[in-house]
């Protein structure tokens, strides 16, 4: 079939090479998003896709709008059998879907009708699910409510990060992708609609959303780190500045953590004696605790969790060990 893939970010090239490596499919032009300014610099750069496409000699559309007349005009001349998606990132007016003869059909990073929506992974995560999938549907109107060609499932690991998840859906996914495609030409496959049943939603993850609020249980704060990680990035403060934090670890001996009544372990970074190496003790949500040289520990509204790397604004990740030695936290000090 003659194709015009969409897709934006890095998640989708594992399906465009599959479908630029198919011997059934003849990929003809790709649709991305305009490119936008990106790291530090600010320098304008060509998405992931763009970049793909370029190396590869395939005509690359960057409409603002799907629904641009320029736009729906050259793909109208095209004339592609199907266009396969993998988060384009925009939304598809009715006179783009009915330009290719077999429509536009999207791998979704979730087991639909579970979590329709631009973050399925993290949603998955902050639920605390344990299996997660990729959908490959038929795209309507409506939101991820199309009728699906093909599902896979894969498990969700203790310490699994959004960016985790993403990779390896993006490559079991590529596969599905690439095997709806052959089954659409073939005519072997039917599209089945979503169960009624089951329906959830998955919105992006605001840079508000990923705030650490310490006075929740540990599972809680685990699962937000993980969701937001790599990005947006959870975060915290400290005397006033942004931290992002990496993710967490469980204590596996540690104990509830302190009422208002409690005596408080030992805070200082520069006394790591006053708390016992392998034991948190009580600590209060927000509260740093210098365990040893190399562990950190942080008050929950349950118990402590150990902090992982760091990112204190302007600056380069780090170990929190050597953050807070760097600081000497005075006694009461915490995350806010």
């Amino acid at each position: 079939m003659r194709l015009v893939f969409a897709g934006t970010p890095a998640v989708a090239l594992p399906s465009l090479r599959a479908l630029i490596d198919s011997p059934r499919h003849q990929v003809v032009a790709v649709v991305t998003r305009p490119d936008k300014p990106a790291g530090r610099g600010r320098h304008v750069r060509p998405s992931p896709v763009h970049a793909l496409a370029e190396e590869a000699g395939i005509e690359v559309l960057t409409p603002a709008r799907a629904g641009d007349p320029e736009f729906l005009a050259r793909l109208t001349e095209i004339a592609p059998d199907c266009c396969p998606v993998v988060a384009y990132g925009a939304l598809l007016p009715r006179a783009a879907l009915d330009i290719p003869r077999h429509g536009w059909v999207n791998l979704h990073f979730s087991l639909l009708p579970a979590y329709r929506g631009a973050a399925p992974v993290q949603h998955a995560l902050l639920a605390g699910d344990d299996l997660t999938g990729a959908s490959v549907f038929q795209i309507e109107e409506a939101m991820d409510s199309g009728p699906v060609y093909g599902v896979l499932t894969e498990p969700i690991g203790p310490h699994d990060t959004a960016g985790d998840l993403l990779d390896r859906l993006a490559s079991s996914g590529a596969r599905l992708l690439a095997a709806v495609m052959d089954g659409i030409e073939d005519s072997a496959l039917v599209a089945r609609p979503q169960p009624a049943e089951g329906v959830s939603f998955a919105p992006k993850l605001s840079v508000d959303d990923v705030r650490i609020d310490w006075t929740a249980p540990a599972v809680a704060v685990d699962r937000l780190v993980r969701a937001a990680t790599p990005a947006p990035g959870a975060w915290t403060t400290f005397r006033g500045r942004r931290v992002k934090i990496s993710p967490v670890r469980l204590l596996p001996d540690a104990v509830p953590a302190a009422t208002p009544t409690d005596t408080q372990v030992g805070t200082r970074a520069d006394s790591p004696a006053d708390t016992p190496a392998g034991s948190a003790g009580r600590i209060e949500p927000g509260r740093l605790v210098l365990l040893d040289r190399r562990r950190v520990a942080v008050g929950t509204g349950t118990v402590p969790v150990l902090l992982g790397e760091v990112r204190p604004e302007g600056r380069a990740p780090m170990p929190a060990a050597d953050w807070v030695r760097g600081l000497r936290p005075a006694q009461g000090e915490a995350f806010a």
